[in-house]
């Protein structure tokens, strides 16, 4: 069986739909059986995503619309609209929104599920349940954080509760 390829948004039209100090994630990919997540993003001008690290996936992050800084080791490198990065796996980054706000793409492999591993690193077999990681949930995109104290979503740059 072949899939059949289709355009699954216009994000001019997503844009012109959410309320203008809407922020966080206003789509995302999420077709059955893909191999990608993407997600678009805004933040309010100032807004943040505050430093994180991906170990699992590369990053393709797309500006669409306004500007900002995303800060790396060693500097600061400048978006704009139409500016393309590539955040490679194990960077750290955080990226602010300047004076007119931030929209962006971001293109990378679908992330791997979570498995419970017992002591050692190796799968639990059998019984127990798992611990409750409600407080590892993005409340604005469902994210489950693999941080165990996270400060910001790294998919849409939410600022978790205090704890």
């Amino acid at each position: 069986m072949n899939a059949t390829p289709r355009v699954l948004a216009l994000l001019d039209d997503v844009l012109a739909f959410v309320a203008p100090d809407q922020r966080g994630a206003l789509w995302q990919l999420a077709e059955a059986g893909r191999e990608l997540d993407a997600n678009l993003v805004r933040l309010p001008a100032g807004a943040e995503v505050g430093e994180h690290q991906e170990d699992v996936l590369d990053v393709l992050l797309v500006a669409l619309e306004g500007g900002g800084l995303v800060r790396v080791a060693g500097g600061e490198l400048v978006v704009g609209p139409r500016s393309v990065l590539w955040l490679p796996r194990t960077s750290r980054r955080a990226l602010v929104a300047g004076a007119e706000g931030l929209v962006y793409l971001t293109v990378h492999r679908r992330r791997p599920g979570l498995a419970i591993k017992a002591p050692g690193g190796q799968s639990a077999d059998e019984g127990g349940e798992g611990p409750c990681m409600l407080d590892r949930v993005c409340a604005e995109c469902g994210r489950l954080s693999e941080d165990p104290a996270p400060v910001f979503c790294s998919r849409c740059g939410e600022r978790f509760p205090e704890r």
